[in-house]
């Protein structure tokens, strides 16, 4: 199991099963989001659970996704896309140090121009 949180810990959960890989998405909403590249591991909602969610917030960032930040430090926590089974977690809120390096990075035709993506893991234009 791993545990996570926002920086200030209105927001924590669990995930209740080994984490895989993150993927490291660039879109644009993504980089708003994070500042930078969005890096997530994915968590069925099944083997998710809040344990703390008197911060947590949601804002619909799509029609068919929304994201979740703590209203009160402001941490971007989560994306769910409305209608799936699971949802992304952002890699940096778990507090586990888990033995992962990034999977693959998706939308990279929209990354941004400022910095250069240099590992050798798969690389996507779109998803």
């Amino acid at each position: 199991m791993h545990k996570g949180s926002c920086l200030c810990g209105d927001v924590q959960y669990e995930i209740k099963h080994d984490l895989e890989a993150p993927v490291a998405c660039h879109c644009s909403q993504c980089r708003k989001t994070s500042g930078h590249f969005w890096a997530a591991v994915h968590a069925t909602k099944s083997d998710f659970v809040l344990t703390e969610d008197s911060g947590l917030k949601w804002y619909d960032s799509s029609s068919w996704a929304r994201r979740g930040f703590c209203g009160t430090c402001g941490s971007s926590l989560f994306y769910e896309m409305k209608d799936e089974d699971f949802l992304s977690v952002a890699a940096g809120t778990v507090d586990s140090d888990f033995d992962v390096k990034i999977g693959k990075h998706i939308f990279c035709a929209d990354k941004g121009k400022y910095y250069e993506i240099n590992d050798d893991v798969t690389q996507l234009d779109q998803y």
